[in-house]
């Protein structure tokens, strides 16, 4: 066998269209970081197989991950013809080999393997092939989530439990999650928990009947390996108490009844039905509302951007969009046309959501193993959702499809899972001169929305990348789904969760992001200041310096070395990452980007030296800065090495692997005007109302970036003031009439009088041939 595969061409994919940056070097892609198309990922399972036959004694194998492995940046950068500097000339192109990255599991053994390829004249070669060590696990596929409810309802013993209260083996399912953190267990098992539910209905919410077990299987052999009880609380004088003494894990060999001291609590039987037509048969009082009438989202001429490929061109903007299994969207190249200049600024290499973990406050055992790693170990593209017209995004939308690989080694094609399209998002400026006969302009803002869904058991997760005309940058993360809830005793207290329904506690607990920021501002060696705002300093009320006591300054500090650093609420703290190769015409100040954490920034919860942030440096700072490394040994000629704040294989983690940023950040080097990245960390703290069950209302956190100095002025200037047409009065002739009526006297008569007579007839009828807004 010769270990390699030919792949073939697949219309409108990396494989077939040719390069739009013009040089002479011959190429498989369009651009070097296209994502693997369905057919690479077959071809490249195939050569991987071929080549285990020949060289190793491994009978079987699963295939968990296949990914592309990033060129160099500054091979890419020289190819999309991307200067380094500010003003500089790119450099010359060099050959781009395509490489990947595969992680296999043996089935016999258990064992895990990394595999590198490159393509060569359309064939993929076996670079390497590395067994990893017995504790490190790559991320849990699919398939595995799906086969723990299988092992689950298979087994005797939980069929047995469930009897007891009532539920019979059709009845149960259950949610498969990484073990988080148990000693009892070897690292070498590749282990999981699961979390329990009855369903009574074949599309009833089962997160409406929770268990009081918790099974855990080794997802290699496919068998449970032992169930834990969670202890329970009762009402105290005192305060609740639990019902063992410690919430230490017992030991494995200790029965249920030792190690909870607490009867068995059979699932709650109330539907909490989330679907209407189930709704209607189950829920109190249930009928859809007939009072909404239809929105529609229209543009008659069509979108505004533009596609060639995977890259994505809108209002100045230039961006290569990809899935990826692990990060949902990696958003790449990332680059602005300046319009008072003519000149393509670089803002960003790379921008992605790299990491989240979701640890819940609950201290009786096992409930401090709940704390996923929605990235690392299960992977937000892999658990992406198929998005629907009409539905997830409205108006005239771009899909791109994603593919991740199966255990068969075929592609998992996931058709519509990016969404790309326009929004309007209110006014982006506007000014109005008082005066009578003034006038003024209004202008609307659009921005361009790159965005994805993914379920992750019983949470969904919306990630919005949005660009706008002001040259600025926003990932907003969304927050719905259903709680992940525990079943409780009749009138148990609930010291750490809320109740939200009878017998349902739904666990405190925090979503805590790391975004990867890669940045390129103005060319590739950036630097970052931290900027506190604080009273001017020695100069109290009535001193010389400060009479009023009304002054305060900007006190900042250009970090110098890789370092952690924590938001700071009483001083303002904001952070800019700047070029300091070039400056501002007016300001002095170098060009630069500020990164506003304001819109999510939490603290941590859980205490530094606990299982959660033990196994997740990242969240004891707010921002790290690093020097960005490219790969070397087996890795050579690839791009950055650290691209995950807690390790490449996170499962079963029990520490801060040696490749994470609590580790790298210990090197202290040196990182003004250097190649360097920023992680961000970012998160919110659910404290459950009833009003999240069964279903919760979106929540949203953010994290922006805006130009500061980077532009000479205001960069949306020369954004048109817009009258829409199809805009009309809602109850009448006129707006004023019949908002000033139907809204009543406030906005009507004081707020009409204010605004009504001074602006509306200055500016409504002056203003109005200027904006006819």
């Amino acid at each position: 066998m010769s270990g390699e595969q030919t792949t073939t061409a697949v219309p409108g994919t990396a494989t077939t269209v040719q390069p739009t940056v013009k040089h002479d070097l011959k190429t498989a892609f369009q651009h070097p970081l296209d994502p693997l198309t369905p057919d690479e990922i077959a071809a490249i399972s195939l050569s991987t197989r071929h080549y285990i036959a020949e060289h190793t004694e491994v009978k079987a194998v699963k295939f968990i991950t296949c990914n592309l492995l990033p060129p160099p940046k500054k091979a890419v950068l020289a190819y999309l013809g991307i200067a380094l500097t500010p003003g500089g000339k790119p450099e010359d192109p060099v050959p781009i080999v395509r490489k990947v990255e595969v992680d296999l599991l043996d089935v016999v053994a258990g064992r895990c393997y990394n595999v590198i390829l490159s393509l060569h004249e359309a064939k993929w070669k076996v670079d390497t092939l590395a067994l990893l060590s017995k504790e490190l696990h790559p991320q849990i596929s699919v398939e595995e989530l799906i086969d723990a409810e299988k092992v689950v309802k298979n087994d005797k013993r939980v069929q047995e439990l469930a009897a007891e209260v009532g539920v019979l083996p059709h009845q149960i399912f259950c949610d498969g999650w990484s073990i988080g953190y148990d000693e009892r267990f070897p690292q070498s098992r590749r282990v999981q928990q699961a979390l329990v539910f009855a369903r009574f209905s074949e599309h009833d919410n089962l997160y409406a009947h929770p268990m009081d077990f918790i099974p855990v299987i080794d997802a290699n052999t496919e068998e449970v390996l032992h169930i834990d009880f969670p202890p329970h609380y009762t009402s105290t004088p005192n305060g609740p108490k639990l019902s063992v003494d410690s919430t230490a894990p017992p030991p494995l060999e200790t029965s249920s009844v030792e190690s909870t001291n607490r009867p068995r609590i059979p699932p709650p039987k109330k539907a909490w039905d989330f679907l209407p037509d189930l709704m209607a048969e189950t829920a109190d009082n249930y009928s859809p509302r007939t009072d909404l009438k239809p929105l529609h989202i229209v543009q008659p001429e069509g979108v505004s951007f533009t596609m060639d490929g995977n890259v994505l061109e809108w209002q100045g903007w230039k961006m290569h969009v990809a899935f990826s299994h692990r990060e949902g969207i990696a958003l790449s190249t990332i680059t602005y046309l300046d319009r008072d200049t003519q000149e393509v600024r670089p803002v960003m290499y790379r921008l992605s959501l790299a990491e989240m973990v979701v640890p819940y406050g609950a201290p009786e055992y096992p409930h401090p193993r709940k704390f996923a790693f929605d990235s690392g170990e299960y992977g937000m593209g892999t658990m992406a959702n198929e998005l629907s017209l009409g539905c997830d995004c409205l108006g005239q939308i771009h899909y791109l499809p994603g593919a991740f690989i199966g255990h068969d080694g075929s592609a998992i094609v996931i058709k519509n899972v990016i969404c790309i399209h326009e929004e309007d998002a209110g006014v982006l400026w506007k000014h109005t001169d008082y005066r009578p006969g003034g006038r003024s302009q209004t202008v609307r803002r659009r921005r361009l929305v790159v965005s994805m869904v993914c379920t992750l058991a019983n949470y969904e997760y919306i990630w919005n990348y949005h660009f706008y005309q002001d040259g600025s940058i926003e990932l907003e993360i969304r927050l719905t789904g259903i709680l992940q809830v525990y079943v409780s005793q009749d009138g148990e207290p609930s010291p750490y969760g809320t109740t939200v329904a009878p017998n349902v506690n739904a666990h405190y607990h925090q979503h805590m992001f790391s975004v990867r920021v890669d940045p390129m501002i103005d060319g590739l060696y950036n630097s970052v200041v931290e900027s506190d705002i604080v009273p001017l300093p020695d100069a109290p009320t009535g001193s010389q310096h400060n009479f009023a006591g009304n002054a305060f300054i900007v006190k900042e500090n250009v970090l110098q070395t890789e370092s952690g650093r924590k938001y700071d609420y009483e001083k303002e703290r904001r952070w800019r990452i700047i070029n300091p190769a070039r400056k501002h015409y007016s300001t002095g100040n170098a060009v630069g980007y500020a990164v506003g954490v304001k819109g999510g920034a939490t603290p941590m919860m859980a205490r530094d030296d606990g299982w959660a942030v033990r196994r997740a440096a990242f969240l004891k700072n707010t921002l790290w800065v690093l020097k960005d490394e490219e790969g070397t040994g087996a890795f050579k000629g690839t791009g950055s090495a650290r691209m995950w704040p807690s390790g490449k294989y996170v499962p079963q983690t029990r520490e801060d692997p040696e490749d994470s940023v609590g580790t790298w950040v210990k090197g202290e080097k040196k990182v003004d005007g250097e190649d360097i990245l920023v992680y961000v960390t970012v998160g919110t703290t659910h404290i459950p109302r009833p009003e999240d069950w069964p279903v919760m209302p979106v929540e949203h956190l953010s994290v922006t970036f805006k130009p500061v100095s980077f532009f000479k002025a205001n960069p949306s200037m020369d954004v048109p003031g817009t009258h829409d047409l199809k805009s009309v009065a809602a109850f009448g002739d006129s707006n004023g009439h019949a908002n000033g009526h139907a809204n009543g006297h406030a906005n009507g008569t004081a707020n009409g009088h204010a605004n009504g007579n001074a602006n509306g007839h200055a500016n409504g009828s002056a203003n109005g041939s200027a904006c006819h807004c």
